[in-house]
């Protein structure tokens, strides 16, 4: 009952496959690529039919690996057949592993029925293995090729590689259930030709132009190829040395399975652990297997995000030095800047933990050095040791101290423009190998953008600075504007000593100015801190107005005649110092205009929630052009000895607070300032005009 079921399976398989290529012989397009998909259709049907008419024959197994080999070879052209034939060795070193499994197979199944009986188990359980290893390592080829091809070649890939996979991944669960000694493993082979059949759909809607057809295979995933090649062809060998120990009947080739074994076991144990195993393959690896050392894409990308992680806690020096170190898989770094003084000094470290010689700290030796890294050169400090570099290297003034460390590996200089911003010393990697022109052009190219990064971080520590500085002359102009109006008080008052000396009212009244202008520079002082909060920008509060006007006003009422009238009773939703800053210089604006004869009139009045503030003088008066353009611009006075910030700053502050400063002045008809501010919180509530609104 089996061998029918085999039987017809596999006749099915067959059948399937020899139809489909007869499908695909209409519309034959001549090709590498379209001449191995028909053969590899005639090698699967014609193994289909031996495994059913000859099934555990020689014949049949070589039927078998035949069609294998031509698959193989299939995915082999079109893996080549992207960017003008150019393949990647890593790539042709998977085909030819897999090739070489073939070839190996095809000697055993040759050899299994001429061996003598108590050695064809053996040889039996090796074809097995090695038919295990064919499987997994196609696999690898159809998921790499199919995984990298180019999007628009997708489609058109999509049901042969779906039909291979089914026929492989069928191969593998079979063959390793044979291996294992499973009963399934028997009823699988029954059912293999109908596996076939099932593939046959996905041959026979490929379009037979390949043209389409464009895989471009990247640098991860020959990795990935040579990884799990490596890793299936491990296991296999281990399986295959297991099938020789418990079968095999030659004395000297069980010493030899246990002498590979132990030494596979070995070198397991010892090259994983060691970091400079692993750094030596991937050396050897990107040396003999790729036309390029680096994957330059991935390296830019990985570079380009060491710089900009803003939210590391490391600092942009820092930073800059493991991204080199990232390239050259350099355990620890320096970076070495000029500073203002034009001293190098080591700006950042990054995993250097011994103590720096001396003449390092200081950077000697470098001012003969640091104007010829203009260029870009990389120095590559171990030809300097061993004086096997180029003559013009070879001249460069490298310090004593650079050559003397041994565990320094390669400088590159920062270039930004013309100019250098710094130098990366990285130290040597535990494979330490000479650099070439792949290394030098990479590290240049990073080395710029490094440099940009750097250059644009200083520009923004400076403008930082500068405006730190801008701030703090703002505020001094500011405060020099009210020293010059506190002088101008304490100057009339020495002026008036001499009359009113023995008047106690007016002595009463010199200590409270007295007393008021101490207070007032000790808050000028203190706002000059750089962590003082300017007038204008506390937090907003209800202050009452009258015994801020009657301050305000008392520190002009000995020089000229100032009026309060109107609501003074009302508050308003202002900065105190705020306003009575704003305040005081209208007022000395409005005195210094006016006649002495004519009073200056303060006027509170309020409506719609809010409260003015009207300050009003006799003098001469402005007209609009003056208003609109010179008014309120800092630095602009008529007066000889005036600084031109008193308007500026008063509406300044006012805005600050959420109020309006408007003014209204015609010449010779005099002018009023306005100040309009939110009303207190009680006095909004009790306002009629509030209410009605």
């Amino acid at each position: 009952m089996d061998s029918l079921l085999a039987f017809w399976s596999h006749a099915l398989g067959a059948v399937a496959m020899a139809a489909v290529l007869l499908w695909q012989l209409r519309g034959w397009v001549a090709g590498p690529a379209q001449k191995l998909l028909l053969a590899g259709l005639l090698a699967t049907a014609a193994s289909a039919w031996l495994g059913g008419v000859m099934a555990g024959t020689m014949l049949a197994a070589n039927a078998e690996t035949a069609r294998n080999l031509v698959w193989v070879a299939m995915l082999y052209v079109l893996s080549s057949a992207g960017e003008g034939g150019a393949r990647q060795q890593g790539v042709a070193l998977v085909y030819g592993a897999v090739a070489l499994v073939l070839g190996a197979q095809t000697l055993v199944d040759s050899l299994a029925p001429l061996a003598p009986a108590a050695d064809q188990l053996a040889l039996e359980a090796t074809g097995i293995v090695l038919r295990t290893l064919t499987a997994a390592g196609a696999l690898i080829l159809v998921h790499n090729l199919y995984g990298q091809a180019a999007a628009a070649s997708r489609v058109s890939m999509r049901l042969p590689m779906l039909g291979l996979a089914l026929l492989w991944v069928f191969d593998l669960n079979l063959y390793t259930l044979q291996a294992l000694q499973l009963p399934l493993g028997t009823t699988l082979t029954n059912v293999k030709g109908v596996i076939v059949a099932i593939a046959a759909p996905c041959f026979a809607l490929t379009r037979p132009d390949s043209a389409a057809w464009r895989p471009k295979l990247s640098r991860a995933a020959t990795f990935q190829s040579l990884s799990l090649l490596a890793i299936c062809s491990y296991f296999a060998i281990m399986a295959l040395l297991a099938a020789i120990l418990r079968t095999g009947t030659f004395d000297w080739l069980r010493s030899l399975a246990v002498l590979v074994l132990v030494a596979m076991t070995v070198a397991l144990l010892v090259l994983l652990p060691s970091r400079r195993a692993r750094s030596w393959t991937r050396v050897k690896i990107a040396k003999h297997f790729f036309e390029h050392r680096y994957d330059y894409r991935t390296e830019w990308l990985r570079f380009a995000a060491t710089l900009g992680a803003d939210g590391s806690k490391e600092p942009l020096a820092v930073r800059i030095v493991r991204a080199f170190a990232d390239i050259l898989e350099a355990p620890r770094g320096l970076l070495l800047a000029p500073d203002d003084a034009g001293r190098f000094t080591v700006t950042g470290a990054w995993h250097w933990h011994d103590r720096l010689p001396d003449a390092a700290v200081a950077g000697q030796g470098l001012d003969a050095l640091w104007p010829l890294l203009g260029e870009g050169r990389v120095i590559e400090l171990d030809a300097q040791r061993h004086r096997w570099g180029s003559a013009a290297d070879l001249a460069l003034p490298v310090p004593d101290w650079l050559r003397a460390d041994e565990s320094l590996w390669v400088g590159v200089p920062l270039v930004h423009g013309d100019q250098t911003v710094g130098l990366v010393l990285l130290a040597a990697p535990e494979l330490r190998r000479p650099l070439d022109w792949e290394d030098f052009d990479l590290l240049r190219t990073a080395g710029r953008q490094a440099a940009a990064s750097l250059a644009e971080f200083g520009a923004e520590q400076r403008l930082s600075e500068a405006r730190r500085f801008d701030e703090f002359n703002r505020r001094f102009a500011f405060i020099l504007h009210d020293v010059k109006n506190l002088v101008s008080q304490l100057t009339l008052i020495a002026r008036n000593a001499e009359r009113h000396a023995d008047n106690p009212e007016w002595r009463a009244d010199m200590v409270a100015t007295l007393k008021s202008s101490v207070g007032k520079m000790n808050d000028l002082l203190a706002r000059l801190a750089p962590a003082a909060t300017p007038p204008g920008r506390q937090p907003l509060a209800a202050v009452a107005l009258r015994p801020l006007l009657a301050a305000c006003i008392a520190g002009h009422r000995a020089a000229h005649d100032v009026r309060l009238a109107g609501e003074c009773g009302l508050s308003v939703l202002a900065d105190a110092a705020g306003l009575e800053q704003a305040v005081g210089h209208l007022l000395a604006n409005a005195v210094d205009a006016s006649p002495p004869a004519e009073p200056v009139s303060v006027r509170v009045t309020h409506g719609g929630g809010e409260a003015r503030i009207e300050i009003s003088d006799h003098g001469p008066g402005m007209d609009a052009d003056f208003i609109t353009t010179r008014l309120f611009t800092p630095f602009a006075s008529t007066k000889q000895n005036g600084f031109g910030i008193g308007a500026y700053e008063a509406r300044t502050l006012i805005h600050a607070m959420g109020g309006r400063l408007t003014v209204d002045s015609r010449p010779g008809s005099g002018t009023r300032f306005t100040i309009t501010l939110a009303l207190g919180t009680a006095d909004a509530v009790a306002s009629p005009e509030r209410l009605i609104a």
